[in-house]
């Protein structure tokens, strides 16, 4: 507990806040991959073999965790945070809505907040920290929709898009359980690691298609060395070692940010119009999270 109090926390939210920004541009980057011909299993599969090279040379000293429960933990944390979530979320693209999925993964605050706090009473959130986080998604879906309301059903594509996000809200659990016995360096190789062993299965069935990787050019290389040692690696550690200093609900409530990443992002790149709902919306997200963080540190 100690180490915690001697982080500063400005310097925590900074390395967060930096995280979701990465994590929502990664769209683009799979966007392209995928329009070059890859399948989500295959990106994923890249950028995790390349995470994991980089990240072996600083954990190698430790192969296994202490015991077997240890083990099935960290194989729940390479499915869960790892290849089932991403699966779940490229493929509900794919078969869904672009509004719908993105709505309905950013559920994932408010359901790691009431599965950790079941656990764990010292991370229950408040009546009034749940306002907070309700405001903040009502920003969300302002700036998801950005003026358009339409919603349509979209049945296996909503539900692999909640799949995701009980998947984030389940690793956001589990890692709980390992942080204070392991290093961070460790627990992410091991996400790494199972996450590569759990896709493989698929890939393999799949077959891997290594000639777009050869031949892809800079366009290819370019998005998967991004997503490997960027989005992966480095992103990986990083919101880690967050969710172990500000506590897991105060972190993953960060991800209301993504959409209103995204639609600046598209902005700024494509040219894509941003209305005044957006524009409220986002002012929701930040009061939203605002409140929310300011319930949890009266703790």
């Amino acid at each position: 507990m100690q180490g915690k109090r001697s982080v500063p926390m400005f310097y925590v939210y900074i390395a967060a806040f930096a995280i979701v920004v990465i994590w929502g541009c990664t769209f683009v980057q799979t966007k392209l991959l995928i329009n070059a011909g890859l399948r989500p299993d295959e990106i994923f599969l890249f950028r995790f073999i390349l995470a994991y090279v980089l990240i072996v040379p600083f954990s190698w000293r430790k192969l296994f965790l202490d015991n077997i429960k240890d083990e099935l933990l960290a194989l729940s944390l390479g499915l869960s945070g790892g290849s089932l979530y991403f699966l779940t979320e490229n493929y509900a693209l794919a078969f869904g809505y672009c509004s719908n999925v993105s709505l309905i993964v950013c559920l994932t605050p408010m359901i790691t907040a009431f599965i950790v706090g079941w656990a764990y009473p010292a991370e229950r959130m408040s009546k009034s920290g749940l306002v907070g986080s309700i405001v903040a998604f009502a920003g969300m879906a302002l700036v998801v929709f950005n003026g358009n309301f339409i919603l349509k059903l979209s049945p296996l594509g909503d539900l692999l898009a909640f799949s995701a996000c009980l998947c984030w809200a389940l690793y956001s659990f589990v890692i709980r359980k390992v942080q204070e016995r392991y290093s961070n360096m460790l627990i992410t190789r091991k996400v790494f690691g199972y996450g590569l062993l759990t896709i493989l299965p698929l890939s393999l069935a799949e077959g891997v298609n290594v000639d777009i990787l050869l031949s892809g050019g800079a366009v290819v290389w370019g998005n998967i060395l991004v997503l490997g040692c960027v989005a992966s690696m480095l992103c990986f550690l990083g919101w880690n070692w967050c969710l172990k200093h500000i506590g897991i609900v105060r972190a993953t409530n960060f991800i209301y940010l993504n959409p209103l990443i995204a639609i600046i992002t598209s902005a700024i790149v494509l040219g894509e119009r941003v209305t005044w709902v957006a524009v409220l919306g986002a002012v929701l997200i930040l009061c939203g999270l605002y409140h929310v963080d300011r319930t949890m540190h009266k703790k």
